[in-house]
């Protein structure tokens, strides 16, 4: 594959590219779900396939296919560049970068692939079976996914790369119901990792703990409303992370002005107590990468520190536009999508605070405890998210148990008002589209912390 590779790049460079990749992908995934005792899906899938990138000035050219016979991978090199050259949009040259060369297996001890798919299905069968443990509960349900991309990866500054990226992940799902009233509650385990990260945890456990909290929660009441003080939960503070600050801090949205961090560079824009970082080093993080889709190395990118703002992430194009290099945020869903700056793993970083500090200094307030959904408004810099549930804070002390909460206000205000920042760190996995499309592994989070935020709910 790597020969017909090359030789795709030198007929684009012979054509006219400034710059050009080609990139051989190859994904493989199974996903198993059991609800309510059944298998409700089993399902194997294999994605395959070419995708080819020519630069002239600022237009790009993209051809990709499913074929890669020779003929085909060859005419695909032109279609790019005849693409490229029918642009002409005036850009910054991508500058030299260093020609990297290996082959880099995925980080995983016990590989998903080497586990008989009917022990897979066990598991997933005794995850579901341990959420049952009263009458209360209606609904169960448990989900196994596993994914191994392979991508092949030559390009006009003499690289030549193969790797691997490797997830997998775990949910429970139970729903609670009594007089008339019903509730969820989920747990879940994710990461880039082999299946030794599920042996780490009693599943049984992890059932009947997703179970007894959803039951808690046909007692919860409604949520206060207005402004109060709002201790977010890793999951929420990591929604901040992601929806707001980390979509307005990709290079793209930078370049066209359409972030409302655009020249914050510099400026302070939290409490000294925030520090933000983009890190697809991350060890297991769900969102972690060997190189971004176009054989960058992962990195560690600064957002924010102590308060100050201090830059965005970027791909070849968007680094080129600001002097700057590449910080390995150039991802793809897959072979025949275009390239975007994306995020990989997204969280603020661990305060001095512990939760039960905390919580003793508030005296009328609310704890988060996970999302549901969030929106991105990186031209605004607007936060609104939905947290799953809560609990009310009354003289120091978590008391009831809250309904849904509706969480609003300015992102740098909340920021700005935040005055504590806990001292443990964790990441929630899932995948984020550009716009509503293009969706890539990713996780955010961040610790508990504390802040001013517009609350409400019914």
């Amino acid at each position: 594959m790597e020969d017909e590779l090359r030789k795709a790049v030198r007929i684009m460079q012979d054509s006219g590219a400034e710059f050009c990749d080609a990139r051989y992908q190859e994904s493989r995934t199974l996903s198993i779900m059991v609800s309510n005792h059944e298998l409700r899906n089993m399902s194997n899938g294999r994605l395959a396939g070419i995708g080819l990138r020519a630069r002239i000035g600022g237009s790009w050219g993209f051809a990709a296919s499913a074929s890669i016979d020779r003929k085909s991978i060859e005419e695909m090199a032109r279609k790019a560049v005849r693409a490229a050259k029918a642009g002409d949009c005036p850009g910054t040259p991508i500058p030299e970068q260093p020609a990297r060369t290996g082959s880099f297996r995925a980080k995983a001890r016990i590989p998903p692939a080497s586990v008989p798919t009917e022990e897979k299905l066990a598991m997933v069968k005794d995850l579901d079976e341990a959420q049952k443990i009263s009458d209360k509960i209606a609904n169960t349900n448990a989900i196994y996914a596993e994914s191994l991309r392979t991508t092949v990866l030559t390009n006009s500054f003499g690289s030549s790369l193969r790797w691997e990226d490797g997830r997998i992940r775990l949910i429970a799902n139970t729903v609670a119901a009594d007089a008339g009233r019903m509730e969820a509650y989920r747990e879940s385990i994710a990461g880039t990792r082999g299946m030794e990260l599920l042996q780490k945890y009693d599943l049984a456990e992890v059932g009947v703990r997703t179970a007894k909290e959803a039951i808690v929660q046909l007692g919860a009441v409604k949520p206060p409303s207005g402004m109060v003080t709002c201790i977010t939960d890793p999951e929420i503070t990591g929604l901040l992370a992601h929806e707001v600050m980390g979509h307005a801090s990709e290079g793209d949205e930078i370049v066209k002005r359409r972030s409302f961090l655009t020249d914050q560079v510099g400026k302070v824009v939290a409490n000294e107590q925030i520090t933000m970082v983009d890190d697809g080093t991350l060890e297991g993080g769900y969102g972690s990468i060997t190189f971004d889709d176009e054989g960058t190395p992962s990195s560690r990118t600064v957002i924010i520190e102590d308060g100050v703002y201090r830059g965005y992430m970027h791909d070849l194009e968007t680094g080129a536009e600001m002097g700057v290099p590449s910080t390995g945020n150039g991802r793809a869903q897959d072979f025949g999508r275009r390239m975007w700056v994306r995020m990989t793993n997204t969280f603020f970083e661990a305060g001095d605070w512990t939760l039960e500090e905390m919580v003793e200094d508030v005296k009328f307030g609310i704890l988060t405890d996970k999302f549901i959904n969030g929106m991105e408004d990186p031209v605004g810099g607007g936060f609104e998210a939905k947290a799953h549930r809560g609990f009310l804070i009354e003289n120091g002390k978590v008391t009831k148990p809250l309904r849904a909460i509706t969480l609003t206000g300015k992102a740098l205000d909340i920021l700005k008002t935040t005055d504590a920042v806990g001292k443990k760190v964790s990441h929630d996995a899932g995948s984020c589209g550009k716009g509503t499309e293009d969706y890539v592994p990713v996780s955010s989070g961040g610790p508990y912390c504390r802040s001013k935020i517009i609350a409400g709910g019914d």
